[in-house]
């Protein structure tokens, strides 16, 4: 505009020269990489100090259940550890000792749920109820858990090197009271207990209020009765 004089404005000046994007260094960024884990199970190797009861050992070339065991520190000498074990296969009974620390080898049981479905002759039959193969136990591998064996129940059978050796009850089992004497009448709150036959055949002590047709409930591991289902 006239009249008005001009005023300097601040100019814009480029950078000195003696700077360039060549003289600015930038410290590298440092990359932490996630440490690489094994694939491998890491595996533990049992010794004597490992020992309990129902752990599975092989012992030559046998697979076997530890049925008792017991630590023993002597005055003199090594500590050991002594045991009874029971041969799957065989189902005889043997104590043997073991060194304190010394190694042992875990017997390779695997364990898969089947159904028995019936007895063939001397067998016992068990079905795989996904696949419908079945498996066979002998009577002299069932032995006396029979007594307690019921078609149409689930029950775990051991397998080793392809081969069933053993089978596990459930807990409990539901059976029948098909024959039982009448008892004593009178007061049964003060106890008292009867014979009492059940569907498999096995004799039960059961209290005096239990008749015939009752439904009971009994602990396979001991034989005892529980409670009316």
């Amino acid at each position: 505009m006239a009249g008005i004089t001009g005023f300097n404005r601040p100019c814009f000046r480029p950078l000195s020269s003696s700077l360039s994007y060549s003289s600015i260094r930038f410290p590298a960024p440092q990359l932490r990489l996630p440490r690489r884990l094994s694939t491998f199970p890491r595996i533990y190797a049992l010794t004597s100090n490992d020992i309990k009861v129902g752990l599975n050992i092989e012992v030559d070339g046998n697979p076997w259940k530890v049925i008792e065991f017991l630590h023993v520190k002597p005055g003199k000498g090594a500590a050991f550890v002594r045991t009874t074990l029971r041969n799957y296969v065989t189902g005889n009974q043997v104590e043997k000792t073991f060194r304190a620390g010394s190694k042992i080898e875990a017997a390779d049981i695997s364990k898969e749920t089947k159904q028995y479905t019936y007895k063939d002759g001397a067998q016992y039959v068990f079905m795989d109820l996904n696949t419908y193969e079945e498996s066979r136990l002998n009577a002299v591998d069932v032995g006396d858990k029979d007594k307690w064996l019921k078609e149409g129940m689930d029950c775990n059978l051991l397998f080793w090197n392809g081969k069933v050796i053993d089978f596990e009850l459930p807990i409990t089992v539901k059976l029948k009271v098909t024959e039982v004497d009448p008892g004593l009448k009178g007061d049964t709150a003060q106890g008292g207990s009867k014979p009492a036959t059940v569907e498999t055949g096995a004799v039960v002590s059961v209290p005096l209020f239990v008749n015939t047709g009752d439904t009971i409930l009994i602990d396979t591991r001991t034989g005892q009765y529980m409670s009316r289902a």
